[in-house]
């Protein structure tokens, strides 16, 4: 029980000071970890543990489109790209389609490892070191 309290207060506390840039690249992993467990109860032929999980997924990308600044050509890119994303999320989850899944989770992590490298190369270019992201 003290474990899980420790994780629970870790985690709070990781949230509470993390930067904007460290904030979205946990919305991404937490995307992507919905999407697996997501392909693991398609897997299991969980329809419900897949709803939930994709429903999740989902909530994300729409999280990240809502505080997307769109003002300029990249902005209006990626918000396409959020689009596209969440339409496979919502053609795996209603149609139970594993490549809508892939094709999504694809996105998703292209989207994350560039993140992070934007923060790494941030944090290079504020401290001369470049601290794992």
């Amino acid at each position: 029980m003290a474990v899980s309290y420790m994780q629970s207060a870790y985690k709070q506390n990781a949230l509470n000071t993390a930067s904007p840039g460290e904030l979205t690249l946990m919305l991404y992993n937490g995307c992507l970890k919905f999407i697996h467990q997501a392909n693991t109860a398609m897997v299991d032929q969980d329809t419900e543990k897949r709803n939930l999980y994709l429903t999740k997924a989902q909530n994300i990308i729409r999280e990240l489109m809502i505080t997307l600044k769109s003002e300029n050509e990249v902005g209006k890119d990626m918000l396409r790209m959020y689009e596209f994303i969440l339409s496979r999320l919502i053609d795996a989850n209603i149609k139970n389609d594993q490549q809508a899944l892939q094709d999504a989770e694809g996105f998703v992590l292209e989207f994350r490892d560039t993140w992070k490298q934007v923060i790494q190369i941030d944090r290079q270019k504020r401290h001369g070191s470049g601290g794992q992201a």
